[in-house]
């Protein structure tokens, strides 16, 4: 099975650089050597009849392929791209602001989402050639337990490495069934028997681990896969003492699984509550477009006579500052952003920031408007002085909107650095 599944990946990774002739070829000689290989006479191998006497039928390792490999027929006929992270994320990825606020729950169903065929494919081929081992060796009850907890400490691992990105895959999982088949290796060497994992198994397996590893670089995702690693190989010490003799029994798989457990729990601590910043963001970019709508309507009306200059500038205090200074106050009061966010709520702020002075600068020159338009009512006679203070009242006027034109153009600059790329 675990050679079928190799083939496969194979196959695939040819896929887009060849011909269709060329892949019916392909599959021809593959199917042929399938045959052989089913054809040819068994070796005799004691390891393999051992492992076949103690576990004779396989149930986890068939349940978690055919889970993992459902679950993403079934998101190849949803809505949304599988490389889209939100599409990720509604069928259970784990994101830091989404996981560490109240759904942990998603450190479980990442294990069991894959982001493409050959991600879905290279962990699936290794998981059943460890599974045919392992969970023969060590029991299903240990094997799944393992499997689960390397998973959960590798998303445990992501979320610290990477809190805003989406995590899925397997990958900390298969990781931690290669942490157990090194500590069962290690236990197989200092007490020999028919249990012992040979050599020769162990190097049947370094093609799979390879790929694995080589797959895992790629991607970048060394981190999760080295922390279930480590959890597979500290658990696999325990559970596989005495496995020569026996599979572990529940009591010692209870223990570790619940020091594990509490291990997990101490490690999110420090975790919880990331803040997702981009809600906030979306809320400010919204606000620019939502108070320039508005400001633009009243523009116009003052441009056709219909309100004073006065009321313009009215509108800019009791309405557009109010809403900026509150999202200020909101941007102030974000805890916990993730360094990854950081620079974008400085932009933020700075855009806020600018556009804040810009509405005030906008606000001194509409009421500076106001008055001059007034002045011929209140004097009633134009004479020199008149003249001289309204060209000087005119002059300063027009700096101070000249100062809101350029602070609203280095507030919008600011805005481009943060709106999303989709509405530029």
């Amino acid at each position: 099975m675990g050679t079928l599944v190799l083939l496969l990946i194979v196959l695939y990774l040819v896929y887009r650089g060849t011909t269709a002739e060329d892949r019916a070829r392909l599959v021809r000689t593959a199917v042929d050597a399938i045959l052989r290989a089913k054809n040819a006479p068994r070796q005799p191998n004691p390891f393999r009849d051992a492992l076949q006497e103690r576990t004779p039928r396989l149930v986890v390792m068939p349940a978690l392929v055919a889970l993992n490999t459902a679950i993403f027929v079934f998101m190849l006929f949803g809505a949304g791209a599988l490389s889209d992270p939100a599409t990720l994320v509604s069928w259970g990825g784990s994101v830091g602001p989404r996981t560490t606020n109240l759904e942990w729950w998603r450190l479980v169903t990442a294990m069991f989402v894959h982001s493409g065929m050959l991600h879905l494919l290279v962990n699936m081929a290794v998981l059943v050639q460890l599974g045919l081992i392992l969970e023969r060796l060590v029991g299903p009850l240990a094997f799944v337990s393992v499997y689960v907890a390397a998973g959960v400490f590798g998303g445990l691992v992501s979320l610290s490495a990477y809190p805003v990105s989406v995590t899925v895959g397997a990958s900390g999982a298969i990781s931690g069934l290669y942490g157990m088949l090194i500590s069962s290796s290690i236990w197989g060497v200092i007490h020999p028997s028919s249990m012992s994992i040979p050599m020769r198994t162990l190097k049947k397996l370094s093609p799979a681990a390879g790929l694995f590893l080589l797959y895992n670089l790629a991607i970048g995702g060394l981190e999760p896969a080295a922390g279930g690693m480590v959890v597979g190989f500290l658990c696999g010490l325990v559970l596989a003492i005495g496995v020569g003799d026996g599979k572990p029994e529940p009591r010692r798989i209870g223990i570790t699984m619940g020091v594990t457990a509490l291990i997990a729990v101490a490690a999110a601590i420090p975790l919880r509550r990331i803040t997702d910043v981009r809600p906030e963001i979306a809320r400010v970019v919204a606000l620019e477009d939502r108070t320039a709508s508005t400001y633009k309507t009243a523009a116009d009306r003052f441009n056709s006579g219909r309100i004073t200059a006065e009321a313009l500038a009215q509108l800019i205090d009791r309405t557009i500052v109010p809403e900026v200074e509150a999202a200020q106050a909101h941007l102030r009061a974000l805890d916990r952003v993730p360094q990854e966010h950081q620079a974008l709520v400085a932009d933020a702020e700075e855009f806020l920031r600018l556009r804040h002075e810009s509405w005030r600068l906008r606000a001194e020159g509409l009421r500076k408007t106001s008055r001059l338009l007034m002045q011929p009512a209140r004097t009633g006679t134009s004479n020199d002085v008149a003249r001289l203070r309204a060209e000087a009242q005119y002059r300063s006027n027009m700096i101070a909107l000249g100062n809101a034109e350029g602070a609203e153009r280095a507030s919008l600059e600011a805005l481009q650095k943060i709106r999303p790329v989709e509405q530029k």
